[in-house]
């Protein structure tokens, strides 16, 4: 570790881990709930699980990030953090969010209130005061970001993960505007869903990517920022409008039919790109650097983002297929590996090459981590294949035959149930992961490990 700011860095990452298990496994039971819908029926109705599956999700990827642009940043711009205690400051409100969150959710606290209840917007369904205090965190985390850059050495890396910083936190604003038509409200909500997975973050998923594979291969930086480059204009080419394929069905004009069909189409170019990029960065690397797991979740990261975004995306992008399967199980089978692979092992690439340096050990229980990632992996391509043929079964009964949903969904239970198996060896996979990190190893004897 070069910079002693960079290790607040950690606790962000212990942070998003703690609530990467809450997800998982709250994914297992509402997937259990599917097998057999009556389970916890009183306790926790399945609207609460899933809320607390998806928000925990985008809470913990976003505590990802935020860790990962504090290890990377000091490095980058060559300086120490302009406030470590603002950023404890930050991660404070976090959390005090998130316990908010969970609490209101979990007992329907405050139904109807305008400023402490839930709101009814899938992803959005924070309260107003916990939005509100998104906000005041994501300011101190670019005010302190920024001037850290500002201050030091610019590289693309720091520019492009500035822009997708910036980009997520300006478009989270339209989180607060929900208009009482539902069309236009849905074509906003997709400002805050569609571009940041498909825009700002694919900028940060793009500069983290460039970073591990610049410590990890040893190419030189001239190539990877040319690299970054192409990536990052693919992306936002394709990506912003590519929202298109939000509007087909909602009361928008029909010309996003075909915008929304092309552009959306193009989309699978970026991931494509961000795949070729690294295994390119592997094959011309002249370093033999010890942290395999890391470099193996960062391969695994732009392949499976390419299969889950790019491909299963496309698989159902253009409208006239679009017309049969929006909101089967063929969105659900497209979701969880996207996911997964663009996000969840982004951060698990990064947690994995920062964190044995941030605790000063050396790049600890490899195979457990690298386990880690078949168990995962294996099982979130188990588990989109298995939605993707319920999807299709779905498509075809309901979509085209008219068979009424529920009697789809009982003939879809079979489906369900190697889901749900599926979804135990994610959770023993996440398990193993956050035990292969966090379990005790032999000091690092030399300081140059430490340092890379």
């Amino acid at each position: 570790m070069k910079y002693q700011s960079q290790k607040v860095a950690l606790i962000y990452m212990l942070t998003a881990l703690a609530l990467f298990a809450v997800q998982v496994s709250m994914g297992l039971v509402i997937g259990w709930i599917y097998v057999e819908p009556t389970f916890l029926s009183e306790l926790l109705p399945f609207n609460i699980g899933r809320m607390l599956h998806t928000n925990s999700l985008i809470v913990w990827l976003i505590t990802g990030f935020f860790g990962a642009a504090y290890f990377l940043v000091p490095e980058e711009s060559e300086r120490e953090l302009h406030s470590v205690k603002l950023a404890y400051i930050q991660l404070a409100i976090l959390v005090l969010g998130t316990a908010g969150v969970v609490v209101t959710y979990l007992f329907n606290l405050f139904e109807g209130n305008f400023l402490l209840g839930k709101e009814g917007r899938e992803f959005l369904e924070q309260p107003l005061w916990v939005k509100a205090g998104i906000v005041v965190a994501a300011l101190i985390f670019l005010y302190n970001i920024t001037l850290t850059v500002l201050k030091g050495r610019k590289t693309a890396i720091t520019n492009i993960l500035l822009l997708g910083l910036w980009g997520l936190a300006l478009l989270f604003l339209f989180a607060f505007y929900n208009p009482g038509n539902l069309a236009l409200d849905k074509q906003y909500w997709w400002y805050v869903v569609h571009l940041w997975v498909e825009g700002v973050w694919e900028l940060i998923m793009a500069s983290i990517l460039a970073f591990l594979m610049l410590k990890l291969t040893g190419v030189d930086r001239e190539i990877v920022e040319k690299w970054l480059y192409v990536i990052v204009a693919a992306a936002l080419f394709s990506g912003i409008l590519g929202t298109g394929h939000h509007y087909y069905w909602i009361g928008t004009p029909a010309y996003w039919q075909w915008i929304g069909s092309i552009f959306s189409s193009l989309e699978v170019i970026p991931f494509f790109a961000m795949m070729a990029f690294a295994f390119v960065m592997v094959w011309k690397g002249r370093r033999d650097h010890p942290n395999k797991a890391a470099l193996l979740w960062s391969l695994g990261c732009a392949t499976l983002a390419f299969f889950g975004a790019g491909v299963w995306g496309f698989l159902h992008t253009l409208h006239g297929v679009n017309f049969y399967t929006h909101g089967t199980q063929i969105t659900a089978a497209h979701g969880h590996l996207a996911f997964f692979g663009a996000y969840v092992s982004l951060n698990l690439a990064i947690m994995s090459y920062a964190m044995p340096i941030l605790r000063g050990r050396d790049p600890y229980n490899q195979v457990l981590n690298m386990a880690s990632f078949w168990l995962m992996s294996g099982g979130m391509v188990f588990m989109t294949f298995t939605l993707t043929f319920a999807g299709t079964v779905q498509t075809h009964l309901q979509r085209v035959l008219g068979e009424g949903f529920m009697d789809v969904q009982d003939q879809l239970w079979v489906f369900y149930v190697m889901r749900f198996g599926s979804g135990v060896a994610v959770v023993l996979g996440a398990l193993l992961f956050i035990y292969a990190l966090l379990a005790p190893r032999r000091e690092v004897i030399s300081q140059g490990v430490a340092a890379e």
